[in-house]
């Protein structure tokens, strides 16, 4: 009798829990390119918490903005159970001034827009860049609220990376010292990539940082979303239905940081070779597609092709048609604290291998025997693997293929929710 009251208590506890959720780039269904925040809000309302999204008005990637009015500060919008504030920010259409503008607006008004809300949150959970953590960590200062920091990449880590910006330049070294600041001040730190406590131990800040409070949960695959949606939203594609080729598929932004050159040289590679049924499918748009575009009409690249932008939710459907899905960003030295893409989970559950051509620690395309992972960024190295699994007997592939789905199944974001609340529930 008393186990079951104080299990009637701990679910009561539960039902009171209200949650903010804090993301600049977090966006109404319609638009979401980046899925994390609104299903794990969903199914932790259908568990009975209490969830409010803060994000910005702006859509990212697109001229969208959902304040047209110029003296309105924030609004509160209802996408079926997901209750969002869109906090007013200016528009922009590149990396320039204009986001850097965005990006600094979202935080100083953040602060603003929470004195309008009664509703004092329980739990924070901070989905911004480390830099600009410091305003919902003051929102859950003034709140008493539990302050979750949620780390999807590593910056200013990152910049240095991609951007070959020196760790002494002045300005990143400031960045570090407020990235360990808020480290120290969360009561609990989720790393999306499995390397997280070996980034913070690579700093040196282990000895300052309370280790134990820092978790790992991955980005996922919502499997009954992906599996309506492959079922009910279809194309027709001439390319997709071609039984006679080995379809081998890219879907993401065409951009610097994804190196789709290196797909657009792989593909010219196996060209070369004499390989008449093998096709590159580019689903996706950004500045570099235009660019590839003509190189390969110049160069006489017949077998890729740029199929643009599409509609997210068809995106299901296009995988499960391919043979093979790549992987394809920059290497980079911070890929050995491990990666968390999206599109490698959208890639699982369609239960086709994947080809990733570049090289990480915590590699789930190892651990599951799921694909190939290349040891270099080399053209024939991966042009080697593709043929790999276009050569490969029939019973072998399907291999790859059980183990896709089921590297898929563990990542279902109804497991990924279980961890969080797990986390949310701790002391």
């Amino acid at each position: 009798m008393r186990l079951k009251l104080l299990l009637n208590e701990k679910a009561s506890d539960k039902l009171m829990k209200n949650i903010w959720i804090i993301n600049h780039y977090a966006m109404p269904p319609q638009f979401e390119t980046r899925i994390r925040n609104n299903i794990m809000a969903e199914y932790l309302i259908q568990r009975g918490y209490k969830v409010k999204i803060f994000s910005a008005s702006t859509i990212h990637n697109t001229a969208i903005n959902l304040i047209e009015d110029k003296k309105t500060l924030f609004i509160e919008k209802t996408y079926g159970k997901l209750n969002f504030v869109h906090i007013k920010t200016s528009n922009y259409t590149d990396n320039g001034v204009a986001r850097i503008v965005n990006m600094v607006q979202f935080p100083i008004k953040l602060l603003k827009v929470v004195k309008k809300f009664n509703d004092k949150p329980d739990i924070i959970i901070c989905d911004l860049g480390t830099i600009f953590a410091w305003s919902p960590y003051l929102v859950a200062k003034k709140f008493k609220s539990k302050f979750i920091l949620e780390v999807r990449d590593l910056w200013p880590e990152s910049i240095v990376a991609f951007k070959g910006i020196s760790k002494k330049n002045p300005i990143i070294q400031i960045m570090y010292k407020i990235e360990k600041w808020i480290y120290k001040k969360a009561d609990k730190i989720i790393f999306t990539m499995e390397g997280g406590k070996d980034y913070i131990i690579d700093k040196g800040w282990d000895k300052d940082i309370d280790m134990s409070k820092i978790h790992h949960i991955n980005n996922g695959v919502d499997l009954e979303q992906f599996n309506y949606n492959k079922k009910n939203f279809t194309t027709k594609d001439d390319d997709l239905d071609d039984k006679s080729t080995f379809k081998v598929i890219y879907a993401g932004s065409v951009r610097q940081a994804n190196n789709v050159r290196k797909i657009v040289d792989t593909a010219e590679t196996i060209h070369k070779k004499g390989y008449k049924d093998i096709k590159f499918l580019i689903y996706g748009d950004g500045p570099d597609r235009i660019p590839l575009e003509k190189y390969c009409i110049s160069n006489g690249i017949s077998n890729i092709i740029f199929k643009g932008h599409v509609n997210k939710n068809m995106i299901p459907y296009i995988l499960s048609k391919g043979n093979l899905n790549v992987l394809n960003y920059m290497q980079a030295n911070i890929m050995k604290y491990g990666g968390s893409q999206n599109k490698l989970f959208e890639y699982l559950a369609s239960g086709k291998p994947v080809l990733s051509t570049i090289k990480m620690n915590y590699d789930i395309i190892e651990k599951y025997n799921c694909g190939l992972s290349s040891n270099t960024q080399e053209t024939m190295d991966i042009a080697e693997g593709i043929l790999k699994f276009y050569n490969m007997p029939k019973e072998e592939y399907n291999i790859y293929c059980k183990n896709a789905l089921k590297a898929a199944q563990d990542f279902d974001f109804k497991i990924l929710t279980d961890k969080l609340e797990k986390v949310l529930l701790e002391d």
